[in-house]
């Protein structure tokens, strides 16, 4: 974990936030319905926060191990175009959005949540996880944030990269704050 002044440096460097699905932008819980159709829950407090965060310019990614046509929908409705699933190979997808976005490693940051992530959690500038992350990803990433995947863990992370860059308030103004 770093000091604030260093995360902040790190984050003022940002211009690709990539996240895992299942633990980071939803609270990892898998619904089925009796015809066997799965359901996921999403934060509106994360997808305002990626929403402010793109119209300040920071690009933003999804990978994910899963494949779900509920993701390309949650994607689709907050602008996000860069969705990786199917990838339990992390890295190879991470390494892939950088090369498609023509964004370095070194102004990415990347949130996930499990063993899976950790491949390109050790690859990126800003690495981050929410506090229901297995051990061994929360001994990898830079920060943990206060709130849980699915919980607004996404918006606290997007705030921080705002901050950072003192583009918080003129996002919000979009809002009429």
């Amino acid at each position: 974990m770093l000091d604030t002044k260093k995360l902040n440096a790190l984050a003022k460097k940002i211009k690709l936030l990539v996240l895992d699905v299942d633990g980071v932008m939803t609270d990892g819980k898998l619904y089925f319905s009796a015809a066997g159709d799965c359901m996921k829950a999403f934060n509106t407090q994360d997808g305002l926060g990626l929403k402010m965060l793109m119209r300040s310019g920071i690009q933003v990614a999804i990978i994910s191990g899963r494949t779900s046509q509920i993701v390309t929908q949650r994607a689709a409705d907050l602008g996000i175009t860069a969705v990786y699933q199917g990838h339990a190979k992390k890295l190879i997808a991470l390494q892939d959005c950088s090369k498609q976005l023509n964004i370095s490693l070194l102004h990415t940051a990347y949130m996930g949540d499990d063993i899976i992530d950790i491949s390109a959690l050790r690859e990126v500038a800003l690495k981050l996880a929410p506090p229901n992350s297995m051990a061994e990803v929360k001994k990898t990433v830079h920060y943990v944030t206060q709130r849980s995947g699915g919980d607004g863990a996404v918006r606290e992370v997007c705030d921080l990269i705002l901050k950072a860059q003192k583009l918080l308030k003129s996002a919000q103004q979009l809002y009429g704050v």
